[in-house]
C-alpha cells in the first residue's frame, strides 16, 4: 500500500511530459514533484495549465443523470438507491475519493505553475501570454479549493510545492480561512484574464465562480457583488431559445461562461453510448432507466406562476398542460415527438407513431410498461439535452458540458440580494429575464408571462428557489441547493414514486385517474408530497431515500486517514 502511494506521488514530476496523454490522478493528493528546468517557455507553461481543462477534473460530477443529479430529488435510477441516498455514505466510497484526488491533483499542478512561471519570462517568453496562463492557474486552484470546502468543510490548504513528508503531516485548515484564499485566487485570475476568449477561461468565469462559492458558503454580499460584476461586463446574454441551449448542435452561445467542449470528430470528452442508452426511450433502443422524478415534474409552476396545488389551471391527468414551458423542454411531454417517435407511456398505448419526414407509421410501443416491463418506471423521460445527433452518431454525444452559464449568474445575484433583504428592481429584473426567456417573450411584456414583482423576503426566497429548480434542472446543481438550503432532510425523507403494475394502471386509466389521480401537495419549501396518492393506491413507492445530517459534509477518504495521522475525520463517519 505505502509503496503504491509513494510511487504514484512521484508521478507528478512527469506532469508536463504526459499532459497530452492520459493523466494519472490516482496519486497522493498533497504531494507534488518538480523539475529544475521545466516552465522555461510558453508551451511548457501552457501544457501545465491545460491540466485544469482535463475532463477527469472538470467532468468529475458525472454526465447524463449520474452523480450529483441523482444525489438530489430530480433524478433516479429505477428502484435503486445508492449509499448517499440511503444515508450510508462512508469514507471508502470511490466517488468521494475520486473527487478529493482530482481536486488536489489540480491544486498541486497549479501551484507549480504559479510558483515557477517566472522562469519562462526570464527565458524570454511573452509576458502577456504567460500572465494570462497564470490567471487560468489561479482560476483552477480557486475552483478546486471551492469544491473541497463546500463538500468537506475544513481541508488541508497549501500553495507551495511540498514534499511527501510535509504532506503526511498536514492537518485541516479552517474553511473560513480557505475561503479567503479562494477569493484571492479568483481575484488574481480576474486581474489577468481577458473578457472574451475562445475555449479558455475568461474574466467572466473567474467572477462567476467566485460568486458561486460565496453563495454556497453563505457570503451573500460577496456573491451579489461578484455576480453583478459579471452582469456589468456586458459580454453575456441569454440564449433566445431555452431548448436549443443544451442540444449537441449548440457548441457556442452568448450564454456560455465556462463549458467543457466535446467533439466526436476529435474524440474529445465524448458522451459514451452507455450513458446515452440509459437516457433515451426503448423505442430508440435505449434503456430509459435514468429518469426525471415525479418530484421534479410536480415542481414546475403553472402558466399563472402558481404551484400546481394552488393553480386552477393544473390538470393531474394531463400534467404538462398549462405548465411553465421549461417543464416540457426538460421532461418529454406525453404525446409529443422525441427522436422520431411519439412518446406515450400510457398503459393503453400499445402502439405509437413513428415519424419519418412526412410519413407516419403505427408501430409497437416499447415505451409503455404494458408492453415492456422495463420501460420508464415512472413514465417520465428526459428531453433536455437529448438530440437526434445522438442516434446519428451511433449513440454518442457531443453536447458541451455547461459548468457556468449566464442564467445561473442572474439567479445567483437575485438570491444573494434576497438573502441580504435588499430586494429592489434589479432583483426583479434579473429574475424576469430568466423567466421571460422561457416563455419566449421580452421581459418588458409582463402581461405575456407570470412576471415577478417585489414581495416579502420569505415569498421572494420561495419563488427564487422554485425558479432555480425549473431553470437549472439536470445540470448537476440541485444537490448543492438542497445542501445549502438545508432542505436535504425533507427531500431525502420522501420516497421515489413510480407507476403501479400495468394491469392496475389500466384500471386507473379506465376510471379516469391516470396519470395522477389527484394533485400532489406542494409544501412551504416548494417540495412535492405524494403520500396522499400512495395512501389512495394511485402510485407505488419505487424506493425509499434516507438522510443523516452527517452527510451535509462528506467523509475524508479512508486512504487519507491511513497515511496521515494528523488528518481528522468529519463528524459521524
Amino acid at each position: 500500500m505505502k509503496n503504491t502511494i509513494l510511487k504514484t506521488a512521484f508521478l507528478t514530476v512527469g506532469l508536463a511530459l504526459s499532459l497530452t496523454a492520459c493523466h494519472d490522478l490516482d496519486m497522493s493528493p498533497l504531494s507534488s514533484g518538480s523539475t529544475e528546468n521545466w516552465y522555461s517557455n510558453l508551451e511548457e507553461v501552457r501544457m501545465a495549465v491545460n491540466a485544469g481543462y482535463n475532463n477527469e477534473y472538470l467532468l468529475v460530477d458525472g454526465e447524463l443523470g449520474e452523480s450529483n443529479n441523482e444525489w438530489s430529488d430530480d433524478s433516479h435510477f429505477r428502484q435503486t438507491v445508492d449509499a448517499f441516498q440511503n444515508a450510508t455514505l462512508n469514507s471508502q466510497d470511490w466517488r468521494i475519493s475520486r473527487r478529493w484526488k482530482a481536486n488536489y491533483a489540480v491544486i498541486s499542478k497549479m501551484n507549480s505553475v504559479i510558483n515557477k512561471y517566472h522562469r519562462a519570462i526570464e527565458y524570454g517568453a511573452n509576458a502577456s501570454q504567460i500572465n494570462q496562463l497564470v490567471g487560468e492557474a489561479y482560476f483552477f486552484r480557486g475552483r478546486a479549493y471551492g469544491e473541497l470546502v463546500f463538500h468537506w468543510g475544513d481541508v488541508p490548504y497549501y500553495t507551495d510545492d511540498i514534499t511527501i513528508d510535509e504532506a503526511l503531516k498536514m492537518g485541516r485548515t479552517p474553511k473560513e480561512e480557505v475561503l479567503k484564499h479562494i477569493y484571492e485566487d479568483f481575484d488574481s485570475a480576474a486581474a489577468r484574464l481577458p473578457e472574451t476568449t475562445t475555449g479558455r477561461v475568461s474574466l467572466g468565469a473567474a467572477l462567476a465562480f467566485k460568486a458561486r462559492y460565496a453563495l454556497y458558503m453563505g457570503d451573500y454580499q460577496t456573491a451579489a457583488t461578484s455576480a453583478k460584476a459579471v452582469m456589468d461586463l456586458g459580454v453575456y446574454s441569454l440564449e433566445s431559445n431555452y431548448s436549443k441551449l443544451f442540444l449537441p448542435s449548440t457548441q457556442t452561445s452568448s450564454e456560455f461562461i465556462f463549458i467543457v467542449p466535446r467533439s466526436i470528430a476529435n474524440n474529445l470528452n465524448v458522451i459514451p453510448s452507455s450513458q446515452i442508452s440509459n437516457v433515451i426511450p426503448r423505442n430508440n433502443g435505449g434503456f430509459i432507466c435514468r429518469d426525471p422524478t415525479w418530484d421534479l415534474l410536480a415542481a414546475y409552476t403553472c402558466t399563472d406562476g402558481k404551484p400546481i396545488d394552488e393553480s386552477p389551471l393544473f390538470d393531474p391527468h394531463n400534467p404538462f398542460k398549462n405548465r411553465d414551458p421549461r417543464c416540457a423542454m426538460t421532461i418529454t411531454a406525453f404525446g409529443s415527438e422525441l427522436l422520431g417517435y411519439i412518446y406515450d407511456p400510457s398503459p393503453v398505448a400499445l402502439q405509437t407513431k413513428r415519424i419519418s419526414g412526412n410519413d407516419t407509421t403505427m408501430v409497437y410501443n416499447n415505451d409503455t410498461r404494458s408492453n415492456k416491463m422495463y420501460a420508464s418506471f415512472d413514465g417520465l423521460c428526459w428531453r433536455k439535452s437529448v438530440g437526434q445527433e445522438w442516434l446519428d452518431y451511433g449513440k454518442q454525444g457531443e453536447n458541451p458540458k455547461i459548468l457556468m452559464r449566464y442564467a445561473d449568474v442572474l439567479l445567483m445575484y437575485a438570491e444573494a440580494k434576497i438573502e441580504l433583504n435588499q430586494i429592489d428592481q434589479s432583483v426583479i429584473d434579473a429574475m424576469n429575464k430568466v423567466r421571460a426567456r422561457a416563455y419566449g417573450v421580452d421581459p418588458s411584456a409582463t402581461s405575456k408571462y407570470p412576471a415577478f414583482t417585489i414581495q416579502s423576503q420569505a415569498k421572494m426566497r420561495y419563488e427564487l428557489r422554485t425558479e432555480r429548480r425549473m431553470e437549472l434542472a439536470y445540470e448537476n446543481l440541485r444537490y448543492a441547493d438542497l445542501i445549502r438550503w438545508k432542505l436535504a432532510p425533507i427531500a431525502f425523507s420522501r420516497k421515489i414514486y413510480m407507476l403501479l403494475d400495468p394491469e392496475s394502471e389500466k384500471k386507473l386509466y379506465a376510471a379516469g385517474n391516470w396519470f395522477w389521480g389527484i394533485t400532489p401537495k406542494i409544501d412551504e419549501n416548494g417540495l412535492p408530497d405524494f403520500s396522499a396518492l400512495e395512501a389512495a393506491g394511485l402510485c407505488a413507492p419505487a424506493a425509499e431515500r434516507h438522510w443523516n445530517d452527517r452527510q451535509y459534509l462528506w467523509p475524508i477518504p479512508a486512504e487519507e486517514l491511513e497515511i496521515n495521522p494528523n488528518m481528522e475525520q468529519n463528524p459521524g463517519y
